[in-house]
């Protein structure tokens, strides 16, 4: 056996020369990672047919196959946001690149952004903002509640941004922000108005162009039913027609038919829109090199929700977070926020007083393999979110999860109603 031979055996292997010395770097295991039901806030376990789909065979981005793809995937998404939207399309990166790309093409330096800030995710609209140059005013509300109407349009009055933007379902406090008013308002004062919907989409309603949305930016991640690392977006007329006065074609693929826009360069690359709506466009001009099969996932995941509808999507979640939080509620742990204004897919729910929280998730996981989430900032320790989403928004679920959880608090001594959850779950499945 060679000595090269002897190093693969025992997970080593050369791979070169550092200073006349060889450098061993270890192989790992073949990757085979442990089946988990994950019912945290995301992302979740995709439904079996997008993984299917990301298996499928890679082909060029310029193949009349793939530029078939793109158009059919545009299409679908119109159907998902319910817009007319010609401009809707994928952004190439996790749901956090589509937020990024909206807010650096539509915002310039010393533009006005007002952003209500009703959980950790509108604090990241105000950072991305604030990074792009953007004068930043924000609405603050208690955590666990959402923002009336009212003050958005006190503070637009006041402040005559150029942008309303928001976040529909906040994760982080299971909040789910009422949009149509807002859109009303933008639309009187004529401003633009953007909205994150990543953890919202597909599991409650959103109405793009009823609503008066003038950018949406999502995930796969959650409703949707698919993985992290796609982003589809969608632009009306009037946005785009913001950006493409930023338009800047870059050398080496300028031709005499372009013509640059009057206005403020965009201040990215990789996120310039205006770059990315002509890749997505007739003209095919090149920006990136798509990622293959996260449009295939993408596209597979808007199939499997406008083949089961919208209303029948959106009703199966509705009644998976009821049945969740009727048997925590059974149990006797008091959810988390204004119940009024919840997320369908996400309950948050306090952590009993006698017993750590992240030590009950960790066994939780490691014996019954069940996945559920803990919170960020002021809610840190205080709150459980755990989610019904996509694949998982199903009573099998919603049951293995609340007996599960039953049996660690029982274990940890925590004070809980014992055998009563699954009973209150299976009722209110009916």
């Amino acid at each position: 056996m060679t000595s090269q031979a002897k190093l693969i055996k025992t997970g080593l292997i050369k791979t070169g020369l550092v200073e006349n010395q060889s450098v061993e770097t270890q192989l790992f295991e073949t990757l085979n990672p442990p089946q988990r039901m994950l019912m945290g806030p995301g992302p979740i376990n995709a439904y079996p047919r997008v993984h299917q789909a990301i298996s499928q065979s890679l082909i060029g981005q310029y193949d009349p196959v793939m530029t078939g793809y793109m158009n059919q995937v545009q299409s679908l998404y119109r159907g998902v946001f319910e817009t007319r939207n010609q401009q809707t399309m994928l952004i190439d990166g996790t749901a956090r690149s589509g937020i990024e790309a909206v807010l650096v093409s539509v915002l310039k330096p010393g533009d006005k952004v007002l952003i209500p800030v009703i959980g950790r995710f509108g604090h990241l609209l105000c950072e991305i903002a604030r990074r792009v140059g953007a004068e930043v005013r924000t609405i603050d509300i208690p955590w666990g509640e959402v923002c009336p109407p009212e003050k958005v349009a006190a503070e637009m009055k006041a402040f005559q941004p150029k942008l309303l933007a928001t976040v529909q379902g906040d994760t982080s406090t299971t909040m789910n922000q009422p949009l149509a008013e807002l859109g009303e308002i933008c639309h009187q004062h004529g401003v633009l108005f953007y909205c994150d919907a990543t953890a919202s989409v597909a599991g409650n309603e959103l109405k793009t162009d009823a609503w008066h949305l003038d950018a949406v930016s999502v995930g796969l991640q959650k409703c949707l039913g698919g993985p992290s690392g796609s982003a589809p977006i969608t632009l009306s007329d009037q946005c785009a027609e913001v950006i493409n006065r930023r338009k800047h074609v870059e050398a080496g693929i300028r031709a005499d038919h372009h013509t640059q826009g009057e206005d403020t360069m965009i201040q990215s690359n990789y996120f310039d829109l205006a770059m990315v709506m002509d890749y997505w466009g007739p003209e095919r001009l090149n920006h990136h090199t798509e990622a293959t099969s996260m449009l295939y996932a993408a596209r597979e995941c808007a199939r499997i929700f406008l083949e089961e509808g919208a209303a029948q999507v959106i009703a199966r979640h509705k009644q998976a977070g009821g049945a969740m939080a009727a048997g925590l509620q059974a149990m006797g742990l008091k959810l988390f926020g204004n119940q009024a204004y919840r997320m369908n897919n996400v309950v948050g729910v306090y952590i009993p007083e006698t017993v750590d929280g992240d030590t009950v998730r960790l066994e939780l996981l490691k014996r019954f393999g069940i996945e559920i989430g803990t919170s960020f900032g002021p809610l840190h320790g205080k709150i459980w979110r755990i989610g019904t989403m996509g694949y998982n928004a199903r009573q099998e679920c919603v049951l293995a999860t609340l007996a599960a959880l039953e049996a660690m608090l029982i274990k940890h001594k925590a004070r809980i109603e014992p055998g009563v959850a699954v009973a209150a779950a299976m009722d209110y499945f009916g």
